[in-house]
């Protein structure tokens, strides 16, 4: 069975929660989300979901539990939350803005603002999601840090940056000095590909493997039972 290039991103996505165990999984767009249920129905049963509002919910969004506000706060501060954000821009070291572009007191673009992406970074593991890598994105200095990246986080006791998945990639910050670096190619793209789509200099491997293929199972859940209508080419559509 030959996975489509956004298949390849669900994948990509689900594998930030493995071997999680019991933790609250908040993934953040489309993609994200089909890989954190993907991931509670293979190889992460442990994992809780959310309906983003008061309940824990089964992939197939049925409830199986409460979660109250406070308790919510609790996973959150207390390291046992693992959210998957999106980034309008993010630097090597994993420092990511959603608020503005361009100065902040005289923004080109106003965005969604900082929202809860600091408290998010500095007390518990997180992710990105990124649909479209390019230099507008992966940029050498972030206009205003939101999330908050390695060279800021000294000190704070649940910070862990796991991974970055964008429509080319896998990546992480599993370097001396915790900048990015390229995990893994999704079939079809190069080395140099990454490179001329980034705005700093990667570290890259010798030999950089691709991207997992998906088991025929995941493709049959992704196709059958999580999005049967294929919602995922609209946000990763080549």
């Amino acid at each position: 069975m030959t996975a489509s290039r956004a298949e390849y991103c669900v994948v990509a996505c689900a594998e930030a929660w493995r071997g999680a165990g019991e933790i609250l999984a908040s993934p953040m767009g489309l993609i994200p989300s089909l890989g954190a249920r993907l991931a509670r129905l293979t190889f992460a049963p442990d994992l809780l979901l959310t309906d983003g509002e008061a309940l824990l919910v089964r992939p197939d969004g049925t409830p199986e539990g409460w979660l109250p506000y406070r308790q919510h706060l609790d996973l959150v501060t207390g390291g046992r939350r693992h959210v998957m954000m999106g980034a309008s821009q993010l630097d090597r070291h994993g420092n990511q803005n959603i608020s503005c572009i361009g100065d902040w007191a005289r923004p080109r673009r106003q965005l969604l603002g900082v929202r809860g992406a600091p408290v998010n970074t500095l007390n518990h593991p997180t992710s990105y999601w990124v649909p479209r890598h390019s230099r507008r994105v992966f940029v050498e200095r972030v206009d205003l840090v939101c999330g908050v990246g390695y060279d800021r986080a000294a000190g704070a006791p649940h910070h862990r940056l796991v991974r970055v998945v964008s429509d080319l990639a896998v990546l992480d910050f599993a370097t001396p000095d915790h900048s990015m670096r390229l995990v893994s190619l999704h079939p079809g793209v190069s080395v140099e590909e990454v490179r001329e789509a980034t705005g700093f200099a990667l570290t890259v491997p010798d030999e950089v493997p691709y991207t997992r293929d998906p088991t025929a199972e995941e493709l049959r859940l992704v196709r059958e039972e999580l999005d049967p209508g294929s919602t995922r080419a609209r946000e990763v559509d080549h």
